[in-house]
């Protein structure tokens, strides 16, 4: 089983004043995959030094250095789930997940089991027409909102279930 913790929205500028609760989770998945929404490059790199393994993107939030230095989106591959990572940067009301799928296309991509996305700070776990549509919802504790993260844990043969977590009480 390969456990991998799924953030975004963290909007740190240093990751020292990331929440210590996701920082224990990050140090404890086998792989951490953050959905965009860094804000400084220095927030990029203690998330890389923190996690086993990280795969990251961009996001709307993210000062320039950072949307130059990262990808908008990534795909994984883990024990044969295919998993597709990025933060839309929509404006306006908030479009369905399936609008997602165009930045994956299929001839570049192949076939996606899982989407995992940020930028609506809500946690999602939905499938849409047998595609799974996951958002960890907020890196951190905001008023009256906890922090969230979600889980991916693969087997071997492409199965995978998915959780979300709180990791902070409502303050």
């Amino acid at each position: 089983m390969t456990r991998i913790l799924v953030v975004g929205d963290t909007h740190v500028r240093q990751w020292d004043d990331a929440h210590p609760a996701l920082r224990e989770a990050i140090r404890g998945a086998d792989i951490a995959i953050h959905c965009g929404d860094w804000v400084t490059m220095a927030a990029v790199e203690g998330f890389r030094a923190e996690a086993r393994q990280a795969v990251v993107v961009h996001g709307n939030s993210d000062y320039v250095e950072v949307r130059k230095a990262l990808p908008y989106r990534e795909m994984i591959e883990v024990d044969g789930v295919r998993i597709g990572v990025t933060h839309p940067a929509w404006g306006g009301p908030e479009p369905d997940p399936p609008a997602l799928l165009p930045d994956f296309p299929a001839e570049l991509f192949g076939r996606l089991d899982v989407v995992a996305y940020g930028h609506i700070h809500v946690p999602m776990d939905e499938v849409r027409d047998g595609m799974q549509y996951v958002n960890g919802g907020q890196g951190y504790p905001s008023f009256r909102v906890p922090g969230t993260i979600a889980w991916i844990e693969t087997k071997p043969g492409g199965l995978f279930t998915v959780s979300i977590e709180t990791f902070a009480a409502l303050l």
